[in-house]
């Protein structure tokens, strides 16, 4: 039976992190797991506790809900953030809602804190069966992780060794009171028809099955280790080492030893490749074409879309960026310590011996074709044929910033200074250095 003593030393992985936040949907399990979070509380020393409710205004009485977990939390003595979201419109509502949920308790959590979710034993069952009719892969199979990354946070379900039951049960002792969602009773939704017709029928006719299911997604979870682990040495194999500061920020794969494994190693590393990065996953469709792709031609630059993100082969290498990339906006500036970049970094400008000249007036511009610069002791040259002799992507290309004084092209993401625009010798002038930031 569920007890607080026993969640206490499920939780035993989270002690470390500076706190605790719960998602709080005001349901059954949310508001179970609050309740006994709050009174272990009172006899053993925990990180400090908040709730999050995401209110995804998709009901008429979602106010409502979002004030009675306001009153629990006040009960409790757990503050409560409530974060509204838009759920875009879509073929699934229970997809883009979950999406939307996430993406808010992602951005809510700080560094190392950890997000509690209520998640329960017939929760992973439903969620098992669900992906294997849906015939997802592996990963699909081993059901939901008790302890995953979150970006710079974790996620833990605590509540997954018990059923639903033995949870209400132990509510209704205690007294406490939950939202029931009309959603989770609506047969439109195909996981309220999995749990409502499908699911009983199959416990009805194999009576062993849920602990079958539970069993496979720990089979599963553990030939994802290996899997992972194979994968984890092939990374390190294909993984570039780039000295060029401009590329450090942006993941990516060298596509010539990539290729040179196997294609079932190849698609077993690109998956847990995008996984570690927190990328939805590819299809097997997509992801066979992808490594057709890579394989067909060495001197194809394929550029796949997938839900959010581009994967682009150039320079050797295969790049993974987001699926819109913000366009760096031109901007007049004086020299200061940082210049932010909206989308795209900085530039920090440093004083010194040498440099470039302070005076006039300083723009920031990006390419526009046909930009030519002549650096100090050198022929001058077109931008073009710079970017390209210094192995810096196509797509990198049209991000660099160019630094104009009066009109004229001084600098190149302060790489290449133009003899025109600096200091003499013996005076003291601007060092730039552009420092990109990988769009998320």
């Amino acid at each position: 039976m569920f007890h607080p003593q026993a969640l206490l030393d499920r939780l035993a992985p989270c002690m470390d992190a500076p706190a605790w936040r719960l998602g709080l949907s005001g349901g059954l399990d949310s508001m179970a797991l609050l309740h006994a979070l709050s009174l272990l509380r009172g006899s053993s020393e925990l990180p400090p506790i908040s709730a999050v409710h995401v209110h995804h205004g998709l009901h008429a009485d979602a106010d409502r809900w979002a004030a009675q977990c306001a009153d629990a939390c006040r009960r409790a003595g757990v503050p409560l953030q409530v974060i509204q979201v838009t759920v875009a419109p879509g073929a699934s509502v229970e997809n883009a809602a979950r999406n939307a949920r996430y993406d808010a308790f992602e951005a809510a959590l700080e560094p190392g804190e950890v997000l509690l979710l209520a998640h329960h034993r017939d929760d992973q069952i439903e969620t098992v069966l669900f992906r294997l009719l849906r015939g997802t892969g592996l990963r699909g199979l081993a059901g939901m992780p008790q302890r995953r990354s979150l970006g710079s946070a974790t996620m833990f379900r605590p509540l997954l060794d018990w059923p639903r039951a033995q949870l209400q049960s132990w509510a209704q002792q205690q007294g406490l009171s939950w939202i029931e969602d009309p959603a989770n009773s609506d047969p439109r939704f195909a996981r309220t028809a999995l749990r409502h017709d499908i699911l009983p029928r199959v416990r009805q006719a194999w009576p062993m099955a849920e602990g079958s299911l539970l069993r496979l997604a720990e089979h599963v979870g553990e030939s994802l280790e290996l899997l992972d682990e194979r994968a984890e040495e092939d990374w390190k194999r294909v993984v570039p080492s780039p000295k060029d500061p401009w590329l450090h920020c942006w993941p990516a794969l060298m596509v010539e030893p990539l290729l040179g494994l196997s294609r079932a190693r190849q698609a077993n590393l690109l998956r847990f490749w995008l996984h570690r990065l927190g990328c939805r996953m590819p299809d097997q469709r997509q992801l066979r074409e992808l490594i057709d792709q890579l394989a067909a031609r060495p001197d194809s630059q394929p550029a796949i879309t997938l839900d959010g993100y581009r994967l682009i082969r150039a320079s050797g290498c295969l790049w993974l960026l987001p699926q819109h990339l913000p366009i760096p906006q031109a901007q007049r500036i004086e020299p200061a310590k940082q210049i932010d970049l909206p989308g795209n970094g900085r530039l920090c400008f440093e004083p010194g011996p040498g440099g470039l000249s302070g005076d006039g007036q300083w723009d920031i511009r990006y390419r526009q074709g046909g930009e030519t610069i002549k650096p100090a002791g050198r022929p001058s040259q077109s931008l073009k044929h710079l970017l390209q002799d210094a192995a810096i992507p196509a797509w990198l290309r049209e991000r660099v910033p160019l630094l104009y004084c009066d009109g004229r092209l001084v600098s190149v993401g302060g790489r290449w200074q133009a003899e025109l625009g600096c200091v003499g010798p013996g005076e003291t002038g601007w060092h730039v250095r552009w420092e990109p930031q990988a769009a998320q």
